[in-house]
């Protein structure tokens, strides 16, 4: 095991600008456990644990840092390969100054950059390249046609044939229905009898109905490829309007997100209810057709020409202010009833919903370096939301909930942010 003192044996001492120098695998693994050492320091470990806090060593195996290294440069070699888009040392620059100017933990970042031996081509190569390299291949997976599009083609033509709220049930989709309840209206406090309901405020009720005002108030049925995002984001021409202007048994055109191809439907409504169907189509998850088609790993990888500067980290960049809120990047996919956790270095979200479809994804927030890496999708509990979550020192450990319409979970998981896997738990 190489420690972080003996790091500047693989880095030479060198003048500032550097050209076509390169990495090895081997390199690149010890500087990811200095990373990792970083991290594992600022790990909360409760006071409740009688234990004391074990070394990095014990949590994290020689053959798991090696992953993590392997998978941000399968990912760098998926953006060159497949959409011909190679990271470049400006981008690379772009990220590392990103960093700097908007951490919200500075120290840390200085931690890390120490690490690194405040080196700015490996802080490039292997800080900046594996959050740069993973956000870049999740936007532009999600919405390759050359991938999903024979799903969306499929979607479609069985929403052309089957364009009835009676024929949504008879569609390969996955088909499920939900109720909308307003909590402070008059119907609020009924009981919502076997079917799952979601119950919202009046502010959320009526930005719910301006948006179903707007997919709804006279459309047809169809099939055009629409965001739901851009759907969301429309400004009504019934602002305001009464529940009327939102017609019922019409099958929205097809949408779609990161994660989905997907209709849905107004099944009946009240003052202070809305009952709806989606059918979805999912998309093939990125950890899959990733495993299936980046084999191959460019261990010397490194942007060509590369002329990086140790971007500065004033003592306030980016730093928290009490009693306000600044801005943070979101992960790819919104979500509501999920769980979230601190690690005292990351926040860990993890499960809930999107719309009206349960999850079983998640994303770490590292303040350091404001960004988000996705949790792994590989032997993570089945989607779900209302469940539970705490952090013991080294996991993260969900458990129960239910799937939105019916089923309650007496299942869970634990989740390792060091490992980046997940261990189903006892039933």
């Amino acid at each position: 095991m190489v420690t972080v003192p003996l790091l500047a044996f693989f880095r030479p001492e060198a003048a500032p600008k550097v050209f076509n120098r390169t990495l090895t695998f081997e390199e690149r693994v010890s500087y990811q456990r200095a990373i990792e050492d970083v991290y594992w320091r600022h790990r909360i470990w409760p006071k409740e644990r009688p234990d004391p806090k074990p070394s990095l060593d014990a949590v994290m195996s020689q053959p798991q840092l090696e992953k993590k290294v392997t998978d941000y440069l399968r990912n760098s070699q998926a953006l060159e390969d497949y959409w011909q888009r190679p990271l470049t040392a400006e981008q690379l620059q772009a990220e590392m100054s990103r960093m700097a100017q908007h951490t919200k933990q500075p120290d840390v970042l200085r931690e890390l950059f120490e690490a690194l031996g405040n080196d700015p081509f490996v802080i490039a190569e292997c800080l900046a390249r594996p959050a740069l390299a993973e956000r870049l291949l999740t936007s532009w997976y999600a919405h390759d046609q050359r991938i999903h599009g024979e799903l969306r083609q499929r979607a479609a033509a069985e929403l052309q044939t089957h364009n009835t709220v009676e024929q949504m049930k008879q569609l390969s989709g996955r088909y499920s229905e939900i109720q909308l309840v307003r909590s402070d209206g008059a119907g609020g406090q009924a009981n919502c009898g076997p079917e799952h309901a979601m119950k919202l405020n009046s502010r959320e009720w009526d930005e719910s109905v301006q948006r179903l005002a707007t997919m709804f108030g006279g459309a047809n049925s169809g099939t055009a490829r629409t965001s739901s995002r851009a759907v969301a984001a429309r400004v009504s021409p019934a602002k305001g309007a009464p529940m009327t202007h939102i017609n019922t048994g019409v099958v929205s055109p097809m949408q779609e997100d990161e994660d989905r191809y997907y209709a849905t439907a107004i099944i009946n409504k009240g003052k202070d209810r809305l009952k709806f169907a989606t059918v979805e189509w999912r998309k093939e998850p990125l950890e899959s057709w990733r495993a299936r088609t980046t084999n191959q790993v460019a261990t010397a990888m490194t942007a060509p020409n590369a002329n990086y500067a140790l971007p500065a980290i004033s003592a306030g960049a980016g730093g928290c202010t009490d009693d306000t809120w600044t801005a943070t990047p979101g992960p790819a996919d919104g979500r509501v009833l999920h769980t979230a956790v601190w690690t005292g270095s990351e926040m860990i979200i993890w499960a809930g919903r999107y719309i009206d479809t349960p999850l079983n994804t998640g994303g770490r927030y590292s303040p350091s370096t404001d960004s988000w890496t996705a949790t792994s999708a590989a032997s993570a509990p089945t989607a779900r939301l209302n469940h539970t979550a705490v952090w013991t020192g080294s996991e993260m450990i969900v458990w129960g909930g239910d799937d939105g319409i019916f089923f309650r979970f007496d299942t869970g998981g634990r989740y390792n942010p060091g490992t980046d896997s997940w261990t189903t738990t006892s039933t």
